[in-house]
């Protein structure tokens, strides 16, 4: 629904006795849409613009600039060359720039509208089209040929023009509050509540606060800074402003921010007072109605005031790939309501420029150094949380190609751990590495029908070299088989070349699909293959099974992650293979399971294909039995989704790149010096002993910021040393898991850290099962199946095993949450009554079979 209202609404200077013409006109963007998770999102969005004299006069003037963009973003998103994405971006900020002065052009003929005439005295970048697509499509809409649909809300792009006046303040989930020009709206709030920069522009300049932010950016001085800020907030103030002050911008930007502050009435009373003059607002008279509506622009429930007090702002993120600023803010806590002129200067530790705030004649305490919390819970909104945490704890950056991630040292020093491990592991049984290119022939990877119709869809394709275009496409891998397979029939040629044993650690690429998300789905990734080949099928079972014994390994000794080990069905089967098996995990927080790993047996049918026979002892011709095997870097998101917490990552000691983080606690006049050496010489004991320690020392960061910093990342245990601690020849320790601190002698500091870590550890896995095994059902009727599946349940259930009602089971759950389907056939079988009924189709049962929803 996208509607546009002409509307007599209260301006903010209610007091002018004339009648006001249709002043502004209303925007209504409502959203839904399915998230990463396929979780049902509705989002409804207000924007409240100046109006020009005709608004069906202006969209029509700008069809055709408005066609114009929309072709150019569609082109620049597929362009295949640098040079063309040059030109089509060209064409857009052309296009874009068209329609913003059309915009201005046709503003209403008095001086509370005038824009200025030239686009360059506005900031940079004042109109702008954003450059991601929306998540999902529009919901219903009369007139799907509206030109108004074009411009605000076309099904794939958001063209946002960006507006001098208005500024959004935007209820967020999880409680918190973002302030946002206009044309900067993510479109992923539940409400956005409006508030105007004001239309008395004879006595205000609409580039007034503009020009003073510009000044301070530009000239990059303190003096300039503040006399800025100080000069704008008094002219707001005398001028009866409504409009949020400017809390802070960044120094040396452009592209300066604005904070909401507090709301200024009229009359310049706190909105607590003023709320307590009206009661109740069924009884308001006209004038206390108006009063109240010029003050709190469109807040129509005085309530609000006491809401709005208890709430935090969270500065906005352009996207996702940008860095979080390191602000947290008491909403009314900063700026005192009786002195609004005084400017106060901290400096943002995080090194990424100076803060300024407004405040009173009293200083109040900023609640936080930075911003190191979560915008997000990981219980109420478990996708936005979990983009934080990767991001917040230096696990991924976002990369330009959607799906892509660059995965950070973090992340990847917890990969080599697992990859140190599993390669030591499959040495024993005398399985050897190798490496295979990435790209694949077309011939080849058409070879095996059944295997790359499984894969076809998410197929990438080279089809050009510089300006030329290739004559046969080349494939990248998306799996190898079809890679190392024709060179298996060339080296295997009798028995005495069996088994055959191979394993490549590398990246491979799978191109289409929605929702990437960090770890989980993502176009590329790492991870290691093994492909191995055998005389007999009883060689190929047992070591089909070795290496899931080694994923389990991998999952609850090392991630300390819970997993089932058990067969898939044959619907779930890996394309072209005999069998499979996998290990398989389980979200709580989602109801959704994940599978963790794969060990496949692949029969003979690749040996068949790609003719990899062999001559046995007696002289026969036989074809060998070929297994392949793979884990990734999946592993890694799984471990976040389940350990993770509303502070940050959560590292389980035996993957941690850092196990435990020592940090000096100085106070005062207390001896820094012996402090901060008592922290190297507990590193280095820890070091000795095959502790993975380090201290920060950084002397521009307080201990308070360093444990907020180092609980984002998940380091396990902290040690903190201070005064006390010195002279009693003693640290404190507290573990990341549960927060416990206790007190340890340096006597017998080792041992008492190793006995932690182990605990951490243990703990860890322990908690992650108690919880998965809550979510556990077992029922044996379609009822309880679908009451269990709407409570986000793992669910164990009889199973006739056959694919058709499998199928059917997918069929009938489908909806917004996404279709429930076999997880797989544990090997460890609870006792299946005779008699007992398959809980979909009311056949014999067979075997008890895990079913939910999932990644």
């Amino acid at each position: 629904m996208l509607s546009v209202e002409k509307t007599q609404c209260f301006s903010i200077l209610m007091e002018h006795k004339h009648d006001i013409k249709s002043d502004f006109v209303i925007f209504q963007f409502a959203i839904q849409y399915l998230n990463v998770y396929q979780v049902d999102i509705v989002r409804v969005i207000t924007i409240r613009l100046p109006t020009v004299d005709s608004v069906s006069a202006y969209l029509q003037s700008v069809q055709d600039e408005v066609a114009t963009v929309l072709v150019a973003k569609r082109t620049l998103l597929r362009a295949n060359s640098y040079y063309e994405a040059i030109d089509m971006q060209t064409t857009l900020d052309e296009g874009v720039k068209d329609i913003g002065l059309k915009f201005g052009s046709q503003m209403p003929n008095s001086k509370q509208y005038r824009f200025p005439k030239e686009i360059s005295l506005l900031p940079k970048l004042l109109f702008h089209l954003r450059r991601r697509p929306l998540l999902g499509s529009i919901v219903g809409h009369e007139d799907g040929k509206s030109v108004l649909w074009n411009l605000f809300l076309n099904a794939s792009f958001d063209l946002s023009l960006r507006m001098v006046a208005p500024c959004c303040l935007m209820h967020r989930e999880g409680g918190t509050f973002e302030e946002l020009p206009a044309y900067d709206l993510a479109m992923q709030s539940d409400t956005a509540v409006v508030l105007d920069h004001g239309n008395n522009i004879e006595h205000l300049p609409v580039n007034c606060w503009l020009q003073g932010a510009e000044l301070a950016a530009d000239e990059g001085r303190n003096a300039a800074a503040l006399a800025a800020c100080r000069t704008l907030a008094e002219e707001l103030t005398e001028l009866q402003f409504p409009a949020p002050r400017i809390l802070a911008f960044k120094e040396g930007s452009s592209e300066s921010r604005y904070f909401v502050s507090r709301l200024i009435p009229a009359h310049k009373d706190p909105p607590y007072k003023q709320e307590a003059n009206f009661h109740s607002s069924k009884h308001l008279t006209t004038e206390q109605w108006t009063k109240l509506k010029s003050s709190f622009v469109h807040f129509d429930d005085p309530s609000f005031c006491e809401w709005i007090r208890n709430l935090k702002v969270v500065p906005p993120e352009k996207r996702r790939s940008c860095r979080r600023w390191d602000l947290n803010i008491d909403l009314l806590g900063v700026i005192e309501v009786d002195d609004m002129a005084g400017v106060e200067q901290r400096q943002n530790k995080s090194g990424g420029g100076k803060y300024f705030f407004c405040s009173g004649g009293k200083k109040k305490e900023v609640k936080k150094e930075t911003g190191l919390g979560l915008s997000f819970t990981k219980d109420e909104n478990f996708g936005e949380w979990y983009s934080e945490v990767v991001v917040n704890g230096e696990m991924i950056e976002y990369y330009d190609i959607s799906g892509c991630y660059i995965l950070r040292p973090w992340a990847i020093s917890i990969w080599e751990i697992m990859q140190t491990f599993f390669d030591a592991e499959i040495k024993k049984m005398k399985v050897k590495n190798c490496y295979f290119p990435l790209f694949v022939s077309p011939g080849v990877l058409q070879k095996e029908k059944d295997h790359i119709e499984g894969f076809a869809p998410e197929v990438a394709w080279v089809t050009k070299s510089g300006e030329s275009e290739l004559e046969v496409p080349i494939a990248i891998r998306p799996t190898s088989e079809t890679v190392m397979y024709p060179y298996y029939s060339k080296w295997i040629r009798g028995h005495r070349d069996l088994p055959l044993k191979l394993n490549q650690w590398c990246n491979v690429v799978r191109w289409e699909f929605s929702n990437p998300t960090p770890f989980i789905r993502s176009r590329e990734f790492l991870w290691q293959e093994g492909h191995t080949a055998f005389a007999t099928k009883e060689e190929a079972d047992t070591e089909v099974l070795q290496i899931l014994e080694l994923y389990r390994c991998i999952y609850e000794e090392f991630l300390a992650i819970p997993v089932t080990k058990g067969r898939k069905s044959e619907l779930e089967t890996f394309a072209g293979g005999l069998y499979t098996t996998s290990v398989e995990a389980f979200i709580p927080n989602t109801g959704r399971g994940i599978q963790g790993a794969t060990s496949h047996c692949l029969g003979q049918n690749f040996a068949k294909m790609f003719e990899i026979n062999f001559e046995n002892e007696k002289g026969e011709k036989g074809m060998v039995w070929q297994n392949s095997w793979a884990y990734s870097t999946r592993t890694i998101g799984v471990m976040v989704m389940v350990h993770g917490d509303d502070k940050g990552l959560v590292l389980p000691p035996k993957v941690a790149a850092l196990q435990l983080i020592v940090i000096p606690v100085p106070y005062k006049d207390a001896d820094t010096q012996g402090i901060f050496d008592a922290c190297v010489a507990t590193v280095a004991t820890l070091s000795d002993a095959g502790i993975r320690a380090e201290a920060d020392l950084r002397d521009n960061y307080s201990p308070g910021w360093k444990y907020s910093n180092w609980e984002m990342k998940g380091v396990p245990l902290r040690i903190e040393i201070g005064p006390r601690d010195l002279a009693n020849n003693q640290v404190r320790a507290v573990r990341r898991d549960n927060g416990a601190k206790t007190d340890i002698s340096r006597v017998f500091l080792v041992e008492q850290v190793k006995g932690m870590l182990d605990k951490i550890q243990q703990n860890l896995f322990d908690v992650a099962k108690q919880k998965r095994d809550a979510c556990v059902e077992v029922l044996k009727t379609w009822e309880e199946f679908v009451t269990a599946l709407g409570q986000k349940k793992l669910i164990l259930a009889p199973w006739c095993d056959e694919e058709d009602v499998e199928k059917d089971v997918k069929a009938r759950t489908k909806g917004d949450m996404g279709a429930a389907k076999s997880l797989c056939t544990p090997f460890e079988q609870p006792e299946l009554p005779e008699g007992t009924k398959c809980f979909a189709s009311g056949k014999p049962a067979k075997k008890w079979t895990y079913w939910g929803r999932s990644y």
